[in-house]
């Protein structure tokens, strides 16, 4: 019996050994034109092995570029995108930049401080008005959703005056939306009670046992 520790390495496993062995006979292909025909049947192969390769944009280009790397850039057939390089793959990428800014509340995230920033730049007062509302509801559903306990009215204000930098101040913080109807907006006030009900039921004295 042949063991796979005893065969040749699978360069991408995804597309099994019998691909493998495709590639690799296609290689051995003395006529340019029969190669071509069969690099051609081995592509189709791959694109039934692998479909979700389908909603890859560009995906016979794909395709193309494992068929060459599987023969180890050694077969030599008409491709239809440019053939790939094995430096190019061997690149590392680039080191992303890593945002420096610190936030001051995570659970209302990087936008929510910078569009409270830039309060000071809006001069008219009904759209001060309007920003400061619907950023202090905001604020209320985004705490909810890091604590979806309760919170006080009063604290949000404070923390959009603060974010702000004191430009947004909310003379009523009562006036905000109740704290039921936001938690009920965000599908969670049916999983509180479903969890209220199973601790009511835990919680139920066992019955005793008959002797």
């Amino acid at each position: 019996m042949e063991y796979n520790t005893t065969r040749g390495k699978l360069i991408l496993p995804e597309y099994g050994r019998n691909v493998q062995n495709m590639i690799a006979h296609a290689m051995e292909i003395s006529d340019r034109k029969e190669r071509n025909r069969a690099a051609q049947a081995i592509i189709e192969v791959m694109g039934q092995l692998n479909p979700h390769l389908r909603d890859v944009d560009d995906f016979r280009h794909k395709l193309w570029t494992h068929l060459f790397v599987m023969s180890d850039f050694n077969l030599e057939v008409d491709s239809p995108y440019e053939i790939p390089k094995p430096e190019s793959l061997q690149e590392r990428p680039q080191i992303m930049a890593y945002p420096k800014s610190k936030i001051r509340y995570g659970h209302y995230g990087k936008y929510t401080q910078e569009i409270l920033e830039l309060a000071k730049d809006i001069t008219k007062e009904d759209e001060r008005d309007y920003l400061k509302n619907t950023m202090a509801n905001f604020m209320k559903k985004q705490f909810l959703s890091y604590n979806n306990d309760t919170v006080e009215n009063q604290v949000i204000a404070d923390q959009l005056k603060e974010l702000s930098k004191g430009d947004l101040v909310l003379e009523n913080p009562d006036e905000l939306m109740n704290t039921n109807v936001l938690l009920r907006s965000m599908g969670m006030g049916a999983n509180n009670n479903n969890n209220k009900k199973f601790s009511k039921n835990f919680k139920q004295k066992p019955k005793k046992k008959k002797f």
